[in-house]
């Protein structure tokens, strides 16, 4: 055997037992949880209010043709239209400034699956809460179809809702596990203010790019960051994250730490898997790169599988992976040890992981954009298929026995819904951003920054979002009514693995609600519900 060879082995050698060794901590980290829970896998998906998913519930119209839904006779009630009363007599309908697109809630059905994107932006949203009398949504946030009649052409549209003959995977998991009629985003606006509040619980401590302009107002890219008062910076709405090579137009970063910092430290595995992350793909349809697409039959759209501005981790340089280079193994995912992934992942190495039973301990799954929900692009029967073939999946494998699958959103797209919840309030100091009560938007001190000083723009918890927990130590057919919001899955990350440690720099984790009333610690009651893509129905 020759010398260089040898050595060769030797280095080999050396670098097996390394990695083993880092798994092997990791491992031990993971196992050191204060619930049983050793896995979390976190399905956050896109522009979806409570009602809009959730008015009726437990109670479908089941017409003939459609997966029918019949609710269990112990269902809980939950705080919905129908049971607020609000189906017909709506202040929305009532009120004049809606003109004709004043209209009362209304079903949508499956053949109305692909609806327009309504308006998400945070003043706009705050203007539909009108003060807490929630009534002035299909003036401030509502658009209208271009096909069809009656509200679906008007703002009116805002007011739809789809019940258990649509979302049906949705209704059947709530019956089966748990769900909560109390969650909020945790701040007004759009999907980047609701990733970064899933991750960090903080939007001020914006960092804009070498030579940014400033718009006449004092803000950056047309309002779409905010002064915070104290000479920092605020996210509002969207912006691609600074260096992410699939980004666009104006961009920015975060300066201020995020969970995956924390889980970094303690050496716990975990992942951002997103669909289209990894570059190298080539579709079915011919595109590649940033530029993948996937045709919806449903909605006959044909969105990129990769939108840069939902991946939060992509603005923090302490946690992106701007080339979007591959992991190492399939062994490695997960780790710090994952050969420059940096934690950034393409949705088909999580099933990877899965099925090698290297599942990380703490998981974040985006579909492409075909798939994650948000009208406009996407539609509940596409989400439904990539939510049910996940849930699917880690059911049927070894790591579900002490799993939880939380599914979250991003924000509620501006759809109506009825419930308010204003923890922290802002008086944003240029332009006219923050009018739920006039001229700002709550009352008090605004919670503080990154730099410790109370900071503007982050004024919530902004729309009540539907939030679902699915294990065997969820409670069965179980509606909790504890007051969360985005960064409560934050904290449970935090109880459950880091010893109850938080962010900190303002977070909302430090005054976040748990998501322990959503289980049952005491044992293990439920089964595995596994449920047809399609249909959202059980498999018999």
């Amino acid at each position: 055997m020759s010398a260089p060879f040898s050595r060769a082995l030797m280095l080999s050698a050396a670098s097996a037992l390394a990695l083993a060794g880092a798994t092997a901590q990791a491992k031990e980290a993971q196992r050191n949880t204060a619930t049983p829970i050793k896995h979390l896998v976190v399905i956050f998906q896109e522009n979806v209010s409570f009602d809009h998913y959730f008015a009726t519930y437990p109670h479908a119209k089941n017409p003939d043709g459609v997966p029918a839904f019949k609710a269990m006779s112990d269902t809980p009630k939950a705080d919905t239209l129908e049971a607020a009363g609000l189906l017909d007599t709506n202040p929305n309908k009532t009120n004049p400034k809606n003109a004709d697109a004043a209209v009362a809630p209304f079903r949508l059905s499956r053949a109305h699956a692909a609806t327009a994107d309504q308006d998400h932006g945070y003043t706009a949203e705050q203007a539909a809460f009108n003060g807490g009398k929630m009534d002035l949504f299909p003036v401030n946030t509502g658009r209208g179809d271009k096909t069809g009649d009656g509200a679906f052409v008007t703002k009116g549209l805002v007011m739809g809702y789809y019940d258990g003959n649509t979302v049906t995977a949705l209704w059947n998991y709530a019956q089966h596990f748990a769900m909560s009629d109390n969650s909020f985003s945790t701040t007004f606006g759009p999907s980047t203010p609701g990733a970064i509040n899933l991750v960090s619980g903080q939007t001020n401590g914006m960092e804009l790019p070498p030579g940014y302009k400033l718009e006449a107002d004092g803000t950056y890219d047309k309002g779409r960051v905010v002064p915070d008062g104290n000479g920092g910076w605020t996210m509002i709405s969207d912006l691609d994250p600074t260096g992410d090579v699939c980004s666009k137009g104006k961009t920015a970063l975060m300066t201020g730490r995020n969970i995956g910092d924390l889980l970094n430290e303690a050496d716990v595995t975990w992942g951002w898997f997103e669909g289209g992350f990894d570059l190298g793909v080539t579709n079915a349809n011919g595109t590649t790169g940033c530029a993948r697409t996937t045709t919806s039959q449903v909605t006959n759209a044909s969105p990129v599988d990769y939108i840069p501005h939902h991946e939060p981790f992509q603005y923090y340089p302490s946690t992106a992976n701007p080339t979007h280079q591959r992991p190492a193994s399939v062994d490695v995912i997960g780790t710090n040890k994952d050969g420059g992934a940096n934690h950034q992942y393409d949705l088909t190495d999580f099933y990877a992981a899965l099925k090698a039973g290297n599942m990380p301990a703490v998981s974040f799954l985006k579909a492409p954009g075909y798939q994650d929900g948000h009208a406009g692009y996407s539609d509940p029967l596409d989400e439904q298929e990539f939510v049910v073939k996940a849930v699917n999946d880690i059911e049927q494998s070894p790591e579900w026995k002490d799993t939880a699958i939380v599914i979250a959103y991003d924000d509620s797209d501006g759809w109506y819904d009825h419930a308010m919840a204003i923890v922290n309030g802002s008086k944003i100091p240029v332009g006219n951003y923050d009018v739920l009560n006039g001229d700002r938007c709550g009352a008090g001190t605004a919670l503080p920054g990154v730099n410790g000083q109370p900071a503007q723009g982050r004024c919530g918890y902004g729309t009540r979002l539907p939030l679902l927990v699915i294990s065997p130590y969820a409670k069965a057919n179980h509606v909790d009514h504890t007051l969360t919001d985005q960064s409560s899955v934050t904290r449970f990350i935090e109880d459950n693995w880091l010893g109850g440690q938080r962010i900190g720099q303002g977070s909302f984790d430090a005054i976040a609600g748990s998501l322990d009333g959503m289980f049952d610690w005491a044992r293990a009651p439920n089964k595995a519900l596994i449920l047809d893509p399609q249909t959202g129905e059980p498999k018999a």
